[in-house]
């Protein structure tokens, strides 16, 4: 019979526990307080992206950040330390993960000067998003140690929701800086500064209008320009809006990328769409099973299944009372030799 602690696992002290064992209370207490400034840090960088919210409250931001970034550090030099090979740890995908997680605000704390400049800035805020993989790190961990849930549709549910918003969050990211970036009023700024200098070289000719002197942005792969009616994707949050209709239905058609880049990350968030789309519909199924016809939701659900064939085999009478009660006693393999024998 399985037990929720581990003989390895009882010999440990609480600290260790907190990163190495997932069936330890500390453990889960310590995912649930990473798992919260995740969200907060991302909802807090998404809100920093729309204006003028951005620059009026651009401190409280940064002290959300700072403290998130706090938790996130010891989280990793936790990991790092109790981890069974460090050097293997720091350099597998979820070291990464965890070291990205806070590298992109260190190096803006540092002010290096290879790292100023709007474009350099913007994406360093931008990766910060890939910290949303950290809460399947928790949930990935429960799931190989095989930590018993009291409610398996519920634990499905928070992994399936832990999925959704970290596509949400990293498509909408990405899209806002791919797309929404070439119309950033920084990029607008300094297109335009461009252009001036260009046409103070190179007048434009007489009966111009207004028009030709104005910067437009251009897709950088299709050279195509981006006139200002098709410019949507001017924060996070206004992205989200674009990203739940693509994952959801095939679109709403208020919002469409139109660069390339744009419209590959729309293709693979549509791809995603329907693979969470079919995780729900999988998940709704089982329980619709459960409320309506009576079946477990837990892992023990071979053991309804032998009850049932043994009365039914009893109601028709292939086996005998007597025969029904040793069979009972059997385990599902030996069942199963038995019924090939017969």
């Amino acid at each position: 019979m399985n037990t929720q602690v581990t003989p390895s696992a009882q010999n440990i002290g609480l600290t260790e526990s907190i990163f190495t064992d997932p069936t330890s209370n500390a453990f889960k207490r310590w995912a649930a307080v990473i798992n919260f400034w995740i969200y907060v840090s991302c909802i807090s960088m998404a809100l920093e992206t729309v204006e003028p919210y951005g620059t009026e409250y651009l401190s409280i931001f940064h002290i959300v950040e700072y403290i998130a970034v706090i938790f996130f550090i010891l989280d990793y030099a936790g990991n790092v330390t109790y981890a069974q090979n460090r050097i293997k740890y720091i350099f597998s995908f979820w070291g990464l993960v965890d070291l990205i997680s806070i590298l992109p605000t260190i190096l803006q704390l540092l002010d290096l000067g290879m790292l100023q400049g709007a474009k350099v800035f913007r994406l360093l805020r931008i990766v910060r998003v890939l910290r949303v993989l950290k809460m399947a790190k928790s949930a990935l961990k429960e799931l190989t140690n095989k930590v018993k849930s009291a409610n398996p549709i519920i634990t499905n549910l928070r992994i399936y929701f832990i999925a959704l918003f970290s596509v949400l969050m990293i498509s909408s990211s990405l899209m806002f800086f791919v797309e929404g970036g070439l119309y950033s009023p920084e990029a607008m700024e300094v297109g335009q500064s461009e252009l001036d200098a260009k046409l103070k070289l190179e007048p434009l000719p007489e009966g111009a209008t207004a028009e030709q002197s104005k910067f437009v942005p251009i897709d950088p792969m299709s050279q195509n320009p981006i006139p200002e009616d098709k410019r949507f994707f001017t924060s996070i949050p206004a992205t989200m809006w674009w990203c739940m209709v693509t994952l959801t239905t095939t679109g709403y058609g208020d919002m469409f990328p139109v660069t390339f880049w744009g419209r590959m990350i729309a293709a693979v968030t549509m791809l995603l769409g329907l693979v969470l789309f079919g995780v729900l519909m999988n998940i709704v199924g089982k329980t619709l099973m459960v409320l309506l016809f009576g079946e477990t939701a837990d892992d023990k659900s071979h053991i309804a299944d032998k009850n049932t064939l043994i009365t039914s085999m009893l109601n028709m009478e292939l086996i005998s009372p007597e025969q029904a009660v040793k069979l009972l006693k059997l385990s599902e393999e030996e069942l199963k030799n038995h019924l090939r024998s017969i």
